[in-house]
């Protein structure tokens, strides 16, 4: 990493105006070499210095992302495991860390699920390491042969995939999503500038400065992962201008933030916008699987974006299924929003609004209505969807057919929760982002979706007549 002065560093930018609790508080906690390498950051800078080092920053990314290309795919494998090995010897410290960042949440306004997210304890810190040792056993994507072939006139032409090169991402207060993000673009072949939330800063700054650590003994270029731990609004701007350096940014966050990146952005932006993900309980469903499918989708983890946020009920099950899931909402503390044909099975219901159908609530409310048909439900969720993820519970194979054509999402689930549109469940490892849009990637971005291609054509001193 490289601080406002150019030199390297662990912590790269500062903003003017930024609470000293979050650029200086755990400089204590922090090994004396560590300390000692870290320059000290201006007290203040104006919007000329902020630009500047954030295009220092982004500079520094490109070249790193120019090695980093042709990395061995050893080094990239060892440095996982070291980095993996290291964020399990020092739990502790990314403890304390994050304990710091939970002391502050409640001040920033954090629900109990976001403080949910924002919480790193033994067992996720070893799921974080698990994590990158998976990526590590994941096949290296970057020079694999795509497709090739021989022209008739002898020309070869090989397809053969490539490192995006400079990944910006922007992402809010999930510590775990640090090392994911660095784990994943570095051994797709691309540098990564994160640029995580101020909840999260402690976590965050600790993980970079521990990975980065296995990262110099392995041989990884000193900028292949740098953070961006100031709070100042105007460094995203600032970053969303450099084009020249920065190939793709990544928003995860609220859709405030990815809208603001979507405008500003003069790269290409791979979006992922909120989760409000349907549950659809078909004419023809099993209600017992539907219970346990509905259950899992919404409440295994409140707070995430694949979780159910929708419940459709098809008019001719509404008068059984909707007392059983009620029920199970009521014991688990779930407000139910519901439409006016609801209402008549679950009588301690809100009345919901045009809003609630098309809210990422990410906790303890669930919004229900009755739907006529099939055709019906896919409206609706084709409405008032995000096109993340929606599930059809039916024993109907015409109807599940139909539902996964019609649903316009990035994952459609039969008979299967929500839940399980994730990257490490698909088998990708870690992933950086489940994209709503439809270009350059779609659902769990893994390795793959990290890459583009080049066109390498061989000849014999071929000339075009």
């Amino acid at each position: 990493m490289l601080g406002l002065d150019g030199l390297p560093a662990v912590s790269t930018l500062t903003a003017a105006g930024e609470p000293t609790t979050l650029c200086r508080k755990t400089e204590s906690a922090e090994p004396d070499h560590v300390s000692r390498r870290m320059p000290a950051a201006p007290p203040e800078h104006d919007s000329e210095s902020l630009a500047t080092a954030c295009r220092r920053i982004a500079t520094a990314a490109k070249r790193a992302a120019g090695e980093l290309a042709t990395l061995d795919t050893e080094v990239k494998n060892r440095w996982l495991q070291m980095a993996a090995e290291r964020l399990i010897d020092e739990r502790d410290q990314v403890i304390v860390a994050n304990r710091l960042d939970l002391d502050t949440a409640p001040g920033y306004g954090l629900t109990p699920a976001a403080i949910d997210r924002l919480r790193l304890d033994p067992t996720r810190i070893e799921s974080i390491a698990t994590g990158l040792r998976e990526v590590a056993a994941l096949a290296d994507p970057i020079g694999e042969v795509i497709e090739g072939f021989t022209r008739p006139g002898g020309l070869q032409i090989l397809k053969r995939r490539v490192p995006l090169g400079v990944v910006f991402f922007i992402y809010e207060s999930r510590p775990n999503v640090t090392a994911d993000a660095a784990a994943i673009c570095v051994k797709s072949g691309n540098a990564v500038i994160l640029r995580g939330g101020k909840e999260a800063i402690h976590s965050s700054r600790k993980i970079v400065e521990l990975i980065s650590q296995a990262g110099r003994e392995c041989g990884l270029p000193e900028a292949a992962v740098q953070l961006v731990d100031t709070t100042d609004r105007a460094a995203v701007g600032h970053f969303l201008k450099l084009n020249d350096c920065i190939d793709v940014t990544i928003p995860r966050g609220g859709e405030s933030l990815i809208r603001r990146v979507a405008a500003e952005a003069t790269m290409p932006v791979i979006k992922h916008f909120d989760g409000n993900c349907h549950v659809y309980v078909d004419a023809a469903a099993d209600l017992d699987m539907a219970v346990r499918v509905v259950i899992n989708s919404k409440c295994q983890r409140m707070g995430v974006c694949n979780a159910c946020e929708s419940l459709l009920v098809h008019q001719s099950v509404a008068e059984r299924f909707l007392p059983l899931i009620a029920e199970v909402f009521r014991d688990r503390g779930i407000e139910m929003r519901v439409d006016s044909r609801a209402m008549t099975n679950v009588p301690d219901g809100v009345a919901a609004s045009e809003a609630d159908f098309a809210a990422e609530f990410l906790g303890p409310v669930i919004s229900i209505a009755v739907v006529d048909s099939l055709d019906a439900a896919c409206e609706h969720i084709n409405r008032y969807g995000s096109h993340h993820t929606d599930a059809i519970i039916t024993g109907d194979l015409r109807a599940a057919e139909t539902f996964t054509q019609r649903v316009d999402s990035s994952a459609v689930m039969v008979n299967a929760s929500t839940r399980f549109n994730d990257g490490g469940v698909f088998g990708l490892g870690a992933e950086i982002g489940i994209s709503t849009d439809k270009f350059h990637a779609r659902g769990p971005c893994g390795l793959r979706e990290l890459t583009t291609y080049k066109y390498i054509v061989r000849g014999d001193g071929h000339v075009r007549g």
